[in-house]
């Protein structure tokens, strides 16, 4: 069976892309096959680039982002502006047809872990029934407490309570930044909080492969927890 890993996040544009990408990265130079989709989108196809350059182009556009609607609103409201529905067999369906094909799936939601994706399910109503490992994005910012304990307390208890999460960090920590890290840890353990650098141009997906620290902090983020 493929191991299946669903990335969501405490918000939009809080680094989801970013790290999905990166694992992807990660995994592959490790040699494992892996498959990155972004199965729902909304306004530009960036995100879903990205992903299939991080993975080698091992997948088309359309196998990665097979929903995707051009006006620039939550998915839900975009599908329904042109007549269409995403349903949420049909998004498991494809998600469990690439799985046969790959050792890893990394799945990226849209928005937060409740941003309504199609006709009555989110990130959430994925997870659940995928029986998905859960990477949790969080923009390492003011605030980011709260908004990571709120995510963890919107998933079913025993998936939030396994759930890793990941700051996702500029590269230069204000204090704020810096001391984010050691409070979450009282919240939820060391053990399930890793910090990454948050990149903005494509271009700097191959620097950050580059780097070993990513790797390492990939690494331990991809370790299995301890029961």
């Amino acid at each position: 069976m493929s191991r299946i890993i669903v990335i969501t996040g405490t918000d939009t544009g809080v680094g989801k892309t970013v790290l999905t990408a990166l694992l992807a990265g990660h995994l592959r130079a490790a040699g494992v096959s892996v498959a990155a989709l972004k199965p729902i989108s909304s306004g530009k196809r960036t995100d879903a680039h990205l992903l299939r350059r991080a993975m080698g182009n091992a997948l088309t556009l359309d196998e990665i982002n097979p929903w995707h609607f051009d006006l620039p609103i939550a998915p839900l409201l975009a599908a329904r502006h042109r007549g269409e529905r995403a349903e949420l067999r049909d998004v498991l369906a494809h998600i469990w047809k690439i799985a046969h094909r790959f050792d890893t799936v990394l799945v990226e939601g849209a928005g937060g872990l409740l941003s309504p994706l199609g006709e009555g399910f989110s990130t959430r109503e994925l997870i659940v029934e995928l029986s998905a490992d859960v990477f949790i994005a969080a923009k390492n910012q003011l605030g980011v407490v709260n908004h990571v304990r709120l995510t963890l307390e919107a998933l079913p208890p025993l998936i939030g309570g396994r759930a890793r999460v990941v700051l996702m960090s500029p590269a230069r920590d204000g204090a704020v930044g810096r001391t984010n890290h050691g409070l979450l840890a009282e919240f939820i353990g060391e053990p399930r909080l890793s910090k990454l650098k948050w990149f903005r141009r494509a271009e700097d997906l191959e620097t950050n492969l580059r780097a070993p620290q990513t790797h390492a902090a990939l690494a331990s983020l991809l370790r299995p927890l301890e029961a």
